[in-house]
């Protein structure tokens, strides 16, 4: 097999364990897209990764979709991101297809709600691990802590619709930036 192949296979491989092993949708995907792709495989640097998750957050669709496509293509073109893509949608596809069938049967049961709460506390401390990971490796600047507290209040208690938020937040940081650099020049 070609060293093209194998990257296919791998980016296939890769993405399908990611979206069949992560439950909780794509923010619980992003510390093992973090592990395959930036630590194990390097398709990525850690750096890069803040960038595709911002990207991937800020244009449609889900984000471990996004990033999937986004980390295929720079692996392989089209073919990469259409297989990384593929990998990851396709076991949350056959389990949804699954767990639907089972769910009708199984609806009024007591155990099937308790198993749905523990799942969700499961989630959740998934999502913050993400959190956490991506608050430690973003700089820490003053105008960045007010804008992140910013963007939080009017999302949570505001009620700001997030697209609004995340070009007002883009939209600062470009002039953040180039304040930024004017301030540098004579």
């Amino acid at each position: 097999m070609t060293d093209r192949g194998k990257d296919l296979v791998s980016l296939f491989l890769t993405f399908m364990k990611i979206g069949a092993f992560t439950f909780g949708g794509g923010y619980a995907m992003i510390p093992l897209i973090q592990k395959e792709a930036a630590g194990k495989r390097g398709w990525i640097t850690e750096e890069e990764l803040l960038g595709v998750v911002a990207v991937a957050e800020s244009t449609p669709g889900p984000i471990a979709v996004n990033a999937a496509t986004y980390i295929g293509e720079r692996v392989a073109g089209f073919p990469g991101a259409f297989l990384a893509t593929l990998g990851v949608i396709l076991p949350s596809f056959v389990i949804l297809l699954a767990v639907s069938y089972g769910l009708r049967a199984a609806d009024g049961l007591r155990a099937v709600r308790y198993a749905f709460l523990g799942l969700k506390a499961g989630v959740l401390a998934l999502m913050l691990r993400a959190l956490w990971t991506m608050f430690c490796k973003v700089p820490k600047k003053a105008a960045s802590s007010v804008l992140m507290a910013a963007a939080f209040l009017l999302t949570a208690f505001v009620r700001v619709p997030a697209v609004y938020v995340l070009l007002g937040c883009a939209l600062a940081g470009l002039v953040w930036s180039l304040a930024a650099e004017r301030r540098r020049k004579p």
